[in-house]
């Protein structure tokens, strides 16, 4: 039910927060850890990462105004890999942000980078995670994913594909490597 909550917020909040350019600005949203979001060893969840990644997705697409064609045609979000690096724990009630941005795409779909990031006690930043995430958004009827250019026309924008970055070569790559594998 919580996430369903942390959702709920973000919609309403997303009235009142700047639009976001989707190919050139961060989503950050920030987040407290909460009792439910702990496992056994009392540090958030490994799976709640990936959750909150998706609010972090989600709040572009809102911000950006892309929700407004996904509801439109009916596309469906998909997330087809992902990689994760965790280096510091989030305990209990800690704050931290999450950010989201896209790198760079594809014909049909974008890589992603989300950082959780806290603050320390000497108000330095501390990268929590880190994780790459593949996805495209789907088009049941037409059966295919949606073309990057057509998505950046239905909310008004022009764009070259960002240069690839060493590590999401290899993240793509890997991708490859066991998506064949199967």
């Amino acid at each position: 039910m919580n996430l369903w909550l942390r959702l709920l917020h973000l919609i309403i909040a997303s009235f009142v927060r700047p639009k976001l350019d989707p190919v050139r600005d961060v989503s950050r949203l920030t987040f407290r850890v909460w009792p439910h979001d702990l496992d056994t060893s009392l540090h958030l969840n490994n799976g709640r990462y990936w959750t909150l990644m998706d609010l972090g997705r989600t709040d572009m697409m809102i911000r950006s105004g892309l929700w407004r064609p996904i509801l439109r045609h009916g596309w469906v979000p998909v997330v087809g890999a992902g990689q994760i690096r965790f280096r510091r724990e989030l305990k209990p009630f800690r704050a931290f942000t999450l950010e989201t941005r896209i790198l760079t795409w594809s014909d049909s779909h974008v890589v992603m980078e989300h950082r959780l990031v806290s603050q320390s006690k000497d108000g330095s930043l501390i990268l929590n995670a880190i994780a790459l995430v593949r996805a495209g958004l789907y088009d049941r009827r037409e059966r295919r994913f949606i073309p990057m250019d057509r998505l950046l026309s239905e909310i008004g924008l022009r764009a070259e594909v960002p240069e690839v970055a060493p590590e999401v070569e290899a993240f793509l790559r890997a991708e490859e490597t066991l998506k064949s594998a199967a």
